[in-house]
């Protein structure tokens, strides 16, 4: 059995000022969301984040940066949040933007023990600036170095006692990966069963990868409501 908590303060209580999280979600969809908050509240500071946006104003990691949390943010996306903006443009937050699918590998690469790899993307581009370029069949690649943090944070609809998790459809996104990512990862389920009650042909994080678990009930938010004008006919 991995270590099970209860209180959602302890299992993040020894994150301190200047670690670095990677944090499980896409937008609003799989993310941490207790233990977000109880980083919130814990009021640690100088954060790097590797998530691949930074939440809403109101919701996700978006609370951590208003509460000026986070010191770095390395992701690929930026478009839903007024004060990321501002802080970027105002020069009180350090980014770094990675392509979406370079960003995806540079954590798989991580977790899996690769120290770095050549891609296509960003050849051209500042993404590749400072970075050594070489060329396979004609082609050019950028080397791109494998991201490790701290802590991983992630959250699963199911998880057993021993560790093994399986997420729930679009909520993969960028769980299972950072899962195997960090030196240790929390994780929050929303159903956690005895060992044996999971279908091993369907867990998606076994649990070598897995320190922490912890059972909370999501509020799970929408980014962005869109419906059709006059409603459903």
């Amino acid at each position: 059995m991995k270590s099970i908590y209860t209180d959602v303060k302890e299992i993040v209580s020894d994150i301190q000022d200047g670690s670095t999280l990677m944090v499980g979600g896409f937008g609003l969809c799989g993310i941490p969301e207790h233990c977000i908050l109880a980083l919130v509240e814990s009021g640690v500071k100088d954060l790097t984040i590797i998530s691949n946006n930074c939440g809403v104003d109101d919701w996700g990691l978006g609370l951590l940066l208003k509460g000026r949390q986070i010191k770095k943010m390395i992701g690929s996306y930026v478009g839903e949040n007024r004060e990321f903006e501002r802080q970027v443009l105002s020069g009180e937050l350090e980014v770094e933007l990675v392509p979406q699918g370079t960003l995806a590998e540079k954590i798989r690469a991580g977790g899996a023990g690769i120290p770095a790899f050549y891609t296509p993307a960003g050849v051209g581009t500042p993404i590749a600036e400072g970075k050594e370029v070489r060329s396979f069949h004609g082609k050019d690649y950028v080397l791109e170095e494998a991201f490790v943090a701290d802590f991983s944070i992630v959250r699963a609809e199911k998880g057993d006692t021993f560790g093994n998790l399986i997420y729930n459809k679009t909520a993969r996104n960028f769980n299972p990966m950072m899962a195997a990512a960090g030196k240790i990862t929390i994780a929050e389920v929303e159903e956690l069963l005895e060992p044996g009650q999971l279908n091993p042909n369907e867990i998606h994080t076994p649990s070598v990868y897995v320190q922490r678990l912890i059972q909370a009930k999501q509020e799970k938010r929408i980014e962005r409501v869109t419906v059709r004008k006059g409603g459903v006919q």
